[in-house]
């Protein structure tokens, strides 16, 4: 009964989530399949009744899209005993689409967590995404 109630808790509760992921460059060792994944499963500071449901026959715009940007260039990491960087949710730059910037100036998109990691790069390794 309690995970009966669980489950439709969780299935009623609208949430908005990284969908579509346009992967420019990727030279680290996460296939680009499992890193669209990991960024799927970021929960976003975003109110879903700000925004429309986008169907198959719509196009892009400001009441359906949200759109982040993620630029991480791996140098040295003197920090890391491995020379590792971490690439973190802080790191996803939201970029307004139309009045976006205007509606949510006061509390912007972000990640609910900053600290949720996505992966690790060695030096000169890359991830440019959208």
């Amino acid at each position: 009964l309690a995970n009966a109630l669980r489950r439709i808790l969780i299935a009623e509760v609208p949430t908005m989530a990284i969908e579509r992921v346009y992967v420019s460059e990727n030279t680290s060792v996460i296939q680009d399949e499992v890193l669209s994944h990991r960024l799927g499963l970021i929960p976003l500071k975003a109110d879903p009744r700000e925004f429309e449901m986008m169907t198959a026959d719509d196009e892009s715009n400001s009441m359906n899209t949200l759109v982040f940007k993620l630029q991480v260039v791996a140098g040295e990491n003197k920090a890391d005993p491995d020379g590792f960087t971490s690439v973190y949710s802080s790191q996803l730059e939201w970029q307004p689409v139309g009045s976006q910037a205007d509606t949510f100036e006061h509390d912007p998109i972000r990640p609910v967590h900053d600290d949720i990691l996505i992966a690790r790069l060695k030096p000169g390794q890359v991830i440019s995404l959208e």
